[in-house]
Formats: structure tokens, sequence, C-alpha cells
């Protein structure tokens, strides 16, 4: 049985997943994401090359970094998440400029309990000045892992494509009238943007709708707002590409949240 449960505290959001047959389309998050492989092995699709986190592997992903996500054994598999804001992560590292972790897994015994230590904590309804506290020693693990300055070159084109269609996601996409943006024919910036950002145009529209929705649901615990203000046809056509993201239906993250929030 496939059993995705979602909680927020101390700035974050946390998951605890369990699946079998459920697959992840491809998709990419804001934030940094940071997981344990509790059982089972995990098998997904990360900058062309296909990664596998046995038990104790610690999943480490930076923000917009395309993936997808599968159980590689019937038998499925058990971890847990930790979704953290860039801006957030940067200042429980004390770094100005973007940081990217080099490496997509390791098997770090501290990390990993530290993960497991802060997901325990909220999912147990724990104060949140020590989720705080928890998510602080959490960073001081990243002086012993891999990590490197993020690329300096000029990405002027993948950037400003990206705040086009970021800011047209209640729209449909049209690419005649984004890729005249750049001087460009459709099927040109399609490639540009591809080369730039390791997905489609239309695959990043989506992902910037649904991440827009659920960011409209934490804050409003509206579900039909998100439905309006995102340009989904209705509740069901949300809860398809959200399931495909996260694993649950947005009614079904939304629920979590209130009912966390009641408990």
């Amino acid at each position: 049985m496939e059993r995705f449960i979602y909680r927020q505290s101390a700035g974050i959001t946390v998951l605890s997943a369990s699946i079998a047959d459920f697959q992840y389309k491809k998709h990419s998050h804001e934030e940094y994401a940071l997981g344990v492989t509790l059982r089972g092995i995990q098998e997904y699709h990360l900058d062309g090359s296909l990664q596998s986190s046995h038990r104790n592997g610690v999943m480490l992903f930076n923000p917009e970094q395309n993936h997808d996500g599968r159980s590689q054994e019937r038998s499925g598999i058990d971890y847990v998440m930790v979704y953290i804001h860039p801006k957030l992560f940067l200042d429980l590292l004390g770094q100005k400029e973007v940081v990217l972790f080099d490496t997509p897994i390791v098997y770090h015994a501290g990390l990993r309990q530290s993960i497991l230590n802060l997901t325990n904590a909220i999912f147990s309804g724990r104060p949140e000045a020590l989720c705080h506290e928890l998510l602080l020693g959490l960073a001081g693990h990243f002086s012993e892992v891999e990590m490197r300055t993020a690329d300096r070159q000029d990405h002027a084109f993948a950037r400003k494509a990206k705040e086009v269609i970021q800011g047209n996601v209640t729209q449909v996409l049209k690419l005649d009238d984004v890729s005249m943006l750049f001087g460009m024919s459709k099927y040109q910036f399609i490639r540009a943007f591809k080369a730039n950002t390791g997905t489609s145009p239309y695959q990043y529209y989506l992902n910037c709708k649904v991440e827009r929705a659920k960011q409209l649901i934490e804050k409003s615990k509206d579900i039909y707002l998100a439905v309006s203000e995102c340009g989904f046809v209705d509740l069901a056509h949300l809860n398809r590409h959200f399931k495909n993201i996260y694993g649950t239906t947005a009614f079904e993250y939304m629920s979590h949240l209130v009912a966390h929030n009641l408990d």
C-alpha cells in the first residue's frame, strides 16, 4: 500500500513515505531535499545517470534538479525526506553564495541520524524551538559533506526564460509568444531551454503550476483557491499533476496539514 504523509514545522516540510508500485514522474523541487532510505532500494534518474539508494543511504537533491523515483524491488521502499528552502539552507550554513551537493548519495551515519531525529521530532509534534535546534544541528554536518559553489557562468537566458514561465503559470503556455520574446522560433526556444535547464518548457511550466498550488495550499488551506489561482481546470486536474510530483493528491496534502494543525 502506498503511503505519503507530509508535515511542516520550523519553516520546513518533511515527508514519510512507503511505496511499492508508485512511480514519480520526472520533476524538480525549488527546495534542497535531503532523504534517508529506511527499507529497500530507491532508484531514480538524476542528471542523466541512474542512482540507487540502499538502506541507510542519504539522498541529496539540489534545488530544481530534475529526477524521477521508484522502488527497485517489488517489496517496496520506506524513506523520509526533508525539504529546505534555499534561502533558509544558506542561512543555516552561514553562506551567501549558492552551494550545491556534489554527490547525490552518501552513507554518513551522523547526517543520517540528524535527518531522522528532525523528522521524528516533527512527526511526533515536538516543540518548534527544538525542531529549529535539530535543523541547525543537521546543517552542521555539511562541513563534512562534499559541496561546491554554484557555477558562476552566465545563464541569463535560462534565468529569464524561467521568470517568464513562472510569471504566466495561470495562463495556457503559448510557446510562440514566449519564444518571440527571445527572438527565437518555438523549436529553437524548446531546444535552448532544455539544453540549459535539463527539462522541457512545458514540464517546467507544469512543475511551476503545481509548486505554486502547493504554496497556496500551505498558506490558505483552501484547495479551490489553488485550483483557480493556478489555472487548473478543476480539482481533479490539480490532483492528477500534484500526485505525479508529491505522491499524494493536493486534497490529501491539505488534509495532512489541517489535521496536524488541529492536533
